[in-house]
């Protein structure tokens, strides 16, 4: 979950490095540090302090801009405390490394390679370093085979060598990294985002092969040391810092992006009025055969995952669990022949759910992903792929990829009714054409963020928060709850409104804020009888719901956000906007850093 950066070439190597990692600093942010290897100099230079990119580019604001090579990281903090000293890069010897990912057999390292007294840091990586000097005798592709041969767990490093100026090597194992050539020199990185200021294209490092960056380009070695072709793919996304277009934070401009991530993501796959993933190389038969389905996934994704649940059961009669990645694994899941396993991840690099797809295969399902990022580890293990069109995300709270991923799972829905003759083709017609009136109507929403800025108030002095619905409401609260806690560190909890009864009722006192949505018309009588049983407690209510169902509230205009109206199954498009706005602005109010909230990183790449 750290972010990584290495570069070789003609541009100033402090100055690239240093704008590539707060680019990558949503993967972590605990500290910061770089390596330079000045033209003639016997050993890089380190620079390291815990806190932020910034406090970092202060600190190196009088090195020289005249080095052969360098790397960077800005870290997540997993194995040490936050401090200088447990900062990367980390040196030892003739090598100076750079980590993210977890080394699990560390402790039998230091005992094996008698490392006890001879580390600084309190971090599994110091250790990896120690032992890469150790094996070191010239032939740095040896000793990193070595190495990662004696490893447990996960790993992406870059290397600088001190006999080695003007190189860097990189090995990895589930960790990403990507390489590109640029028209200036050569760079790495732990993710994409820090490559698209200066580079066209993009390949992903195959685990475990040894890829060597110099001047003369980059080199690719298999186990065998037979150099590989890399697999290019284009880099359409804008990265840039600039990309912020002046919104306060990334999250506020990426919740306005949700129309166009939308449009873009439903676009490939309407054909001729109806449904299609013929780009994907995805047959009819395959939506024909699979007929029970687990979606694994973690956080956002996995409630994502939620509504499509729902939706295959409503629309496709198709009986779908959804399993927490991290949990797969360890609850003996019943595969079968027939079942698909969905596997949804942001970034395609969640290791959780890498592990659980792994599993599944193993058991012999079929998997589809939905991921957003191209050539990922994920897209590369599933038989099958589909990719959101939300464009780069560096907020750490997931918007636009949340309900991209929404939109995926509409479109399979239907997708999957129509083909199994459950809804006729006029009624497949009608869905898409509400589907693309989503764009438009989260467009009306975000016109009144003003007034659900005003809402707001109710959480700024309050601890503690609830969120009430039924059907997809609820699926949608977990969201909705999760964003709150996430940046603004209010304690929320969703529940399935007939849920209060039988316990979670005792919890209500006078004042506390209670959020309701009210959009399904079927429940919406049931959800009236438990808004006003919270109301009788003394809760201070916010409701969410259509002008349709507005009508008997007892509760006040000013406390009262009125949704468009559409088809109830797409109710969830709209409120999640309202969901999120409600976390943004209460976040921003306090004065927290919305884009980097405490302790969490954007890419989960450690179990």
């Amino acid at each position: 979950m750290c972010g990584i950066i290495g570069y070789i070439g003609k541009k100033s190597t402090k100055d690239i490095l240093l704008d590539s990692l707060e680019l990558l600093e949503y993967r972590g942010y605990d500290s910061a540090g770089i390596a330079l290897f000045p033209d003639g100099a016997n050993e890089p230079v380190v620079n390291k302090v815990a806190g932020r990119v910034s406090r970092l580019r202060e600190v190196c604001a009088g090195l020289t801009d005249e080095a052969c090579a360098g790397i960077g990281h800005t870290r997540w903090a997993t194995h040490g405390g936050v401090s200088d000293e447990n900062a990367h890069p980390h040196q030892n010897g003739r090598v100076t490394l750079v980590h993210n990912g977890i080394i699990e057999n560390y402790k039998e390292l230091v005992k094996e390679y008698d490392l006890k007294d001879k580390l600084i840091s309190e971090t599994d990586t110091e250790v990896a370093a120690a032992v890469l000097n150790q094996l070191y005798d010239g032939d740095p592709e040896k000793a990193l085979r070595e190495l990662i041969s004696l490893l447990k767990g996960t790993f992406a490093f870059a290397v600088i060598f001190a006999d080695q100026p003007g190189k860097i090597y990189a090995v990895r194992n589930v960790s990403p990294i990507v390489v590109a050539m640029t028209e200036h020199g050569a760079m790495l990185a732990s993710d994409v985002a820090a490559l698209g200021v200066h580079a066209k294209e993009y390949a992903f490092l195959p685990e475990y092969q040894v890829a060597c960056l110099s001047s003369k380009g980059i080199v690719v070695h298999d186990e065998k040391k037979h150099e590989i072709p890399l697999q290019l793919m284009t880099i359409d996304w804008d990265t840039s810092r600039g990309g912020k277009g002046g919104y306060a934070f990334y999250m506020e401009k990426e919740i306005h992006e949700q129309p166009d991530a939308i449009k873009d993501t439903v676009a490939p796959h309407i054909v001729d009025g109806k449904t299609s993933f013929e780009a994907e190389g995805i047959p009819n038969s395959f939506f024909r055969e699979n007929q029970n389905i687990v979606v694994i996934a973690c956080g956002t994704a996995m409630h994502a995952g939620l509504i499509g649940q729902q939706l295959f059961h409503t629309l496709a009669n198709i009986h779908t669990d959804v399993a927490v990645a991290s949990e797969f694994t360890y609850t003996n899941p019943v595969i079968k022949p027939g079942t698909l396993v969905i596997a949804v991840s942001q970034s395609g690099e969640t290791v959780d759910t890498i592990e659980a797809i792994k599993y599944a295969k193993k058991k012999g399902a079929k998997v589809l992903s939905i991921v957003n990022v191209k050539g990922s580890t994920i897209s590369d293990i599933s038989d099958y792929c589909i990719y959101t069109h939300a464009g780069p995300e560096i907020a750490v709270a997931s918007t636009k990829a949340y309900t991209s991923q929404l939109t995926v799972f509409y479109l399979l829905a239907i997708h999957a009714a129509r083909l199994n003759g459950l809804v006729s083709e006029e009624e497949s017609s009608k869905f898409l054409n509400e589907l693309q009136r989503v764009p438009e109507v989260i467009g009306q929403i975000l016109e009144k963020k003003e007034f659900v800025k005003k809402m707001t108030s109710k959480f700024l002095l309050s601890e503690n928060a609830f969120m009430i619905g039924r059907g997809l409401d609820y699926s949608l609260l977990l969201e909705g709850s999760l964003k709150l806690k996430e940046i603004s560190y209010v304690h929320s909890e969703a529940y399935a409104s007939g849920e209060l009864k039988h316990g979670t009722i005792a919890l209500i006192t006078d004042g506390i804020p209670v959020v309701a949505l009210v959009t399904q018309s079927a429940l919406a009588s049931k959800e009236y009888s438990n808004i006003r049983e919270v109301q009788s407690r003394g809760a201070s209510m916010i409701l969410i719901t259509r002008e349709s169902l507005y009508k008997d509230m007892n509760i006040p205009e000013d406390d009262t956000f009125i949704l468009p109206e559409m088809d109830d199954m797409f109710m969830p498009f709209p409120a999640a906007v309202v969901m999120q706005l409600i976390a943004y602005y209460t976040s921003y109010t306090k004065g927290f850093d919305v884009d980097k909230p405490r302790n969490l990183a954007k890419v989960v790449t450690v179990e």
